[in-house]
């Protein structure tokens, strides 16, 4: 039996109220690309935006292997002993291509996931990464009208969804393992540029001494990389997800994070930037949309693309002709 939708008042009050079963059918609607789904979630997160609570939004990366959901769901448990309430979420390319949810958050991080003060939700499945980073964004206004004041994105692919995730979040870790020959293990180097923060995971066992010693290699070189936080100097440490070791010590960084930039006001302007770029990125989307849709590109994009394959025509004059088309008046 198909359950009576909610109303914009019975969704705010739900997400306001901490309802997680409201929360879930929140989010759900949000992901979804139906029409009429998309015009209720605007008008849901409309009355829900002046709502928010101030949260800390912590971006998390890593290679495969490098314990990042186990990382997640051991500093999740430790901030929920707090008393903090803690959201995760993740953002993943492949889903474009597989229409599939990720690597399955929920059974990835058993303990989390059914700690009453936190709520893990996968990321949305299909659509184009852009897709993908808009409704993680609305998601992250959901968890924060809910009252989670740490959001976790976690990025499953490997360099792709990394600055998606860097434009949505206050503070970037990269998880990294010692030991491998590579200390960046197939990512792009340039990843560290976007990096806060190094966690150099394992650090347990026989383990213990490799990491530290990637922990100070790190540690050396990172002075003279170009930092990813204005007035912030990016940092390595070394910490264990499975003992805990380190991970009061992970997160006092992230809190002299937020002090220093707080302080010196790149918070708040890291903030407006993203929310402007969120705005730019809509348009965009829009627009592409409504050009594919446009009758009469419809009808030439085809031949004009066949033509600039064929060598018959400039790309240039092709894009221009079907732009003019687009421009020209009403589909």
């Amino acid at each position: 039996m198909k359950r009576a939708e909610l109303t914009v008042r019975q969704y705010v009050d739900g997400v306001v109220g901490g309802d997680r079963a409201v929360l879930a059918r929140a989010i759900t609607l949000i992901e979804s690309n139906a029409p009429a789904h998309q015009d209720l979630a605007q008008a849901v997160l409309t009355e829900l935006l002046p709502r928010r609570q101030e949260a800390v939004r912590l971006g998390i990366t890593g290679v495969p292997g490098a314990g990042k959901s186990t990382l997640i769901e051991a500093l999740g448990t430790w901030l929920t002993g707090r008393g903090h309430r803690v959201a995760v979420t993740a953002i993943d390319p492949s889903s474009s291509l597989t229409g599939g949810s990720i690597l399955g958050d929920k059974t990835r991080m058993e303990k989390l996931a059914t700690d009453e003060r936190a709520f893990i939700r996968p990321s949305p499945a299909g659509g184009t990464l852009g897709g993908v980073a808009r409704k993680t964004r609305e998601t992250i206004v959901l968890f924060e009208t809910a009252g989670y004041d740490v959001v976790i994105v976690e990025t499953v692919g490997v360099g792709q969804s990394e600055s998606q995730v860097r434009s949505m979040v206050d503070f970037f870790l990269l998880v990294l393992l010692a030991g491998a020959g590579d200390e960046l293990q197939g990512f792009k180097r340039g990843v560290i540029e976007l990096a806060d923060a190094i966690a150099i995971n394992k650090a347990d066992g026989d383990g213990l001494a490799p990491a530290e010693l990637c922990r100070t290699g790190f540690a050396g070189v990172l002075p003279y990389l170009r930092p990813a936080t204005e007035g912030w100097q990016t940092r390595a440490h070394a910490c264990s997800a499975l003992t805990g070791a380190g991970l009061p010590e992970l997160w006092n960084v992230v809190e002299a994070f937020a002090r220093a930039t707080r302080a010196g006001g790149a918070w708040e302007r890291r903030r407006g930037e993203q929310e402007r770029s969120w705005v730019r990125e809509l348009v965009r989307e829009g627009l592409e949309e409504r050009f594919r849709a446009h009758a009469g590109v419809a009808a030439q994009v085809g031949a004009l693309e066949a033509d600039v394959v064929a060598g018959r025509l400039p790309a240039t004059v092709a894009a221009r002709r079907l732009l003019d088309l687009f421009g020209g008046g009403a589909d």
